[in-house]
Order: C-alpha cells, then structure tokens, then sequence
C-alpha cells in the first residue's frame, strides 16, 4: 500500500464527523394521519410501525406518528391521507395495495428527511439505502472524470476542492466510509469509527485493488480513452460497498464473494452508461 495515500486518508477521514450524521439522522420528525374509519388507521400506522419492529422501537416511532383527532403539532413534517378522502397540496396520499408508492412520493418531495425516516420506520430504509448508494456512486464517478479532465482539456477546473487529497483512491475511499456512516444510520445502526471499524478496515483494504485497476485501463487506452472505464469503475466499486453494506446492517452478513462479482460486473455495466452521461454533461459545462 502506498503510504502517501494511506496519509491522505487519513488526513480526510478526521474531516468526517459521524455525530453529525447521527445528529441528522435523530431529528425529530411528525407524521399526521388522516383517515375516517378505525380501519384505515390502522392499515396506515402497521406501515409506520411494523411488527417486524421491537417494542421499544415501536414505541419510538409511535413517538412521531399520530392521528388527526389526537394532540400533535399543528404543522407537522408530512401529511399522509387515506384514499379516497380529498387532501390538500403538499401532503400524501396512502394508497393499502400500493404501499410502497407512499415512501417513493416522500422521499421525491421531502429528500432531506430520509435518513430521519428510514432511522425510525423500517419501511423507508430499503429506498433510502439506495438512494445513497446511487449518490455517493455518481460522486466518487464525476470525481474520477473531473480529476482528469484538465489533461484533455486545459483550463477546466474542478469545481470543488478535497484539500490534502490529490488522488481519486483517497477520494472514493473517504466518500465510501462516509456512505457507511449514512447506511449505518438509516439501519438505526451505532455509528463511529469505534462501532464501525470492521467495514472501515474493509473499506480502505479494498480501495486499492480498486485504484490499481482503473490506473491498468487508463494506462492501455490512450488518448484518454480509459477515463470512461475508469469511472465506470469508480460507480461499480462504490456500488458494490453500498450493497454489501446495506446487506449487512439490514441481515446481519454482507455479499459473498461471488455474490460481490456478479454485482459488480452489473454495475459495470450500468456503471460506464452513467459515466458516460457525467463525461457528456461535464463537457456541456466546458463550452
């Protein structure tokens, strides 16, 4: 392993702070329902609160969740109505054959509560997860293209700065711990380095075949022509984390090896279309 990329790292992973994602991912959050038989809110609340769900979690999110006619903020977070009664804009409909309809519309509308609400209802955790997977993925991707781009076209800055980190490892390693700490916390897992260090450890072990790899289809393709691959790279690695992740706080056991390279070679695939999306776009920027 490289010891100026290890130290690079390093130097990044002390500008990541778990507490705040931990902070973000405990607001206090209110959900009102709205429905006229005793039924239907019941059908509403067993979506909230599942009985997949422990006692206390239950009673946790029983915390932030309660029904029109009961005490409860006057303006809460989100407005959720059975079908069939009219609603007002800005609130949601819940429709019992297509319950999972019900988190797609929330989390397209209201992004920036989805670690809060997959924290607390287990429902919301699997789109939540993959929402960030897919974040994080583009992130470390378009930071592959941009950190190369000034080679083939001159005078393009990076629109951001990563200061001490002047590698691509460094970069998707650092993102990649930071996607652990959010999945940690939409799994309502403990989250830190102390709690975390296995998938860290793995992070950081994995993050240099990774590198090796992309620097090979770079060095082979001339003319640039390895930067697709390499930031479709980029994607695949990322993904694969994500996923191996988001199985191990949602079962307890992450993917197998095989398991690992079917994913990846998916996400390689998928994963160059998107780069290449990124690449066009980036250019568009240029003109």
């Amino acid at each position: 392993m490289s010891t100026s990329i290890l130290r690079q790292i390093r130097q990044a992973v002390e500008q990541l702070n778990p507490n705040e994602v931990r902070e973000h991912a405990e607001t206090d959050i209110w959900v009102r329902l709205n429905a006229e038989s005793e039924q239907s809110y019941r059908e509403m609340e067993a979506h909230f609160l599942p009985d997949t769900a422990s006692l206390e979690k239950r009673r946790e999110a029983l915390r932030s969740v309660y029904r029109r006619q009961h005490e409860g903020p006057d303006a809460p977070h989100i407005d959720v109505y059975d079908m069939g009664l009219d609603r007002p804009a800005g609130s949601f409909v819940f429709n019992p054959e297509r319950p999972a309809d019900l988190a797609a519309d929330i989390l397209a509308e209201k992004q920036e509560l989805g670690l809060p609400f997959a924290r607390l209802f287990p429902h919301f955790r699997r789109p939540v997860a993959d929402q960030i997977i897919f974040n994080v993925s583009r992130e470390n991707a378009t930071f592959a293209l941009m950190s190369a781009l000034p080679e083939l076209a001159p005078g393009m800055a990076i629109p951001w700065t990563v200061p001490e980190l002047v590698s691509d490892a460094s970069v998707m390693t650092v993102n990649q711990i930071r996607m652990a700490f959010l999945l940690g916390a939409t799994h309502d897992r403990p989250i830190g380095y102390r709690e975390q260090k296995g998938e860290i450890g793995a992070i950081i072990a994995g993050a240099f075949g990774w590198r090796a790899l992309a620097r090979e289809l770079v060095s082979k393709i001339p003319f640039g022509g390895g930067l697709l691959p390499k930031a479709g790279i980029a994607i695949a690695a990322t993904y694969v984390e994500g996923k191996s992740l988001e199985r191990l706080y949602r079962v307890g056991s992450g993917l197998s090896r095989d398991e690992r390279k079917l994913v990846y070679g998916e996400a390689l695939t998928r994963g160059k279309d998107v780069a290449s999306a990124i690449f066009d776009s980036l250019r568009k920027k240029k003109r």
